[in-house]
């Protein structure tokens, strides 16, 4: 209890990006919503629903480790990272989109019924069962020191990431018929494609641990999370009714080759400005304190910045070339 005590700092620390994100999706996807307060009993309870539901998932994951536990060479099997997989890909994974989608498709059907809530409310109320989810396993994290604070408040997005496709088959379809029919392929797809999301980005992120020589996935962790935020975007452009424009619009194979390319190339190098940003916080934060003003460290500092500045900087101008090209030729999409 006193560990707890004096964790609690921390463990608040842990919780308030999730909050934070949740409040900024409120503003964007009902700032002029004339029911505010109404809605934010919902986007509250949605978002205990999703810790519920992160519980319940641990509950489920512990009991299953318990019981591999038993099975001889389990522990040492876990060591290699192709049994990891097969067990994230097949056991832990689904866990965890299963309790988020039970925690939001059970509410959310029972309450549509009554209220008839709009397709961008009930993609709001997705979000804020991620977010309450990534918010539980924050804290599980930080409070047993298995990550640290600065590696769950940038995790704190994924959960959104990998749901998004199911979440905006739901609030698109429960609108028109709760029992789905017709388009339970369209889920099934949505569904997968999230626990393939969650499978890779927990591969890219973990590789090095089992093998250094694996240690090169890491710089595709971030581009392939810029990708999945990319998507994510699309789908709040489409929940709100709002058109898309294409980055690719080529009219020939090679063009299309080509911008398929520069995107490709945009991703790696925002990707993993993003990653180098990070790194030199993590490596910024201890010396806070002391080293700060030291003439190495102040260099470090200012070249490592402006490398990833410059990186991020061709990202996003390759991005608003590409926006302005397919904008130029609206008629050949």
């Amino acid at each position: 209890m006193t560990d707890f005590i004096l964790d609690l700092p921390i463990l608040v620390a842990a919780v308030i990006p999730a909050l934070l994100l949740l409040g900024f999706y409120y503003w964007r996807l009902h700032r002029h919503a004339s029911f505010l307060k109404i809605l934010s009993f919902w986007v509250i309870s949605f978002f205990i629903f999703g810790i519920i539901s992160g519980l319940l998932a641990l509950g489920l994951q512990w009991g299953f480790d318990n019981f591999a536990l038993q099975i001889p060479g389990w522990r040492r099997l876990m060591r290699n990272l192709v049994a990891a997989s097969w067990r994230q890909a097949f056991i832990t994974i689904p866990i965890e989109e299963g309790c988020k989608l039970i925690a939001f498709f059970i509410p959310i059907c029972y309450f549509q019924r009554r209220y008839y809530f709009p397709s961008r409310t009930i993609f709001l109320l997705g979000i804020s069962v991620c977010l309450g989810f990534s918010a539980q396993e924050n804290v599980v994290y930080v409070f047993y020191d298995t990550e640290s604070l600065l590696d769950r408040i940038i995790g704190t997005p994924f959960h959104i990431f990998f749901s998004a496709p199911w979440i905006y088959i739901l609030s698109k379809n429960i609108l028109v018929n709760l029992n789905f029919t017709g388009s339970r392929k369209h889920f099934l797809f949505a569904w997968l494609n999230s626990i393939i999301c969650h499978l890779v980005v927990n591969i890219l992120a973990t590789a090095g641990e089992y093998d250094r020589n694996l240690q090169f996935f890491s710089y595709g962790l971030f581009p392939f999370l810029l990708w999945m935020f990319w998507r994510f975007e699309q789908f709040l452009c489409l929940v709100q009714d709002k058109p898309i424009t294409p980055l690719i619009s080529g009219v020939t194979p090679q063009h299309r080759y080509w911008q398929k390319g520069l995107i490709f190339f945009a991703l790696m190098l925002g990707g993993n400005a993003i990653l180098g940003m990070f790194v030199l916080i993590k490596i910024v934060i201890p010396l806070i304190s002391r080293q700060i003003f030291d003439s190495q460290i102040l260099w470090l500092i200012f070249s490592r910045a402006a490398v990833n500045f410059i990186f991020g900087i061709i990202a996003i101008g390759i991005y608003i070339y590409l926006r302005n090209v397919a904008k130029k030729h609206p008629q050949k999409h």
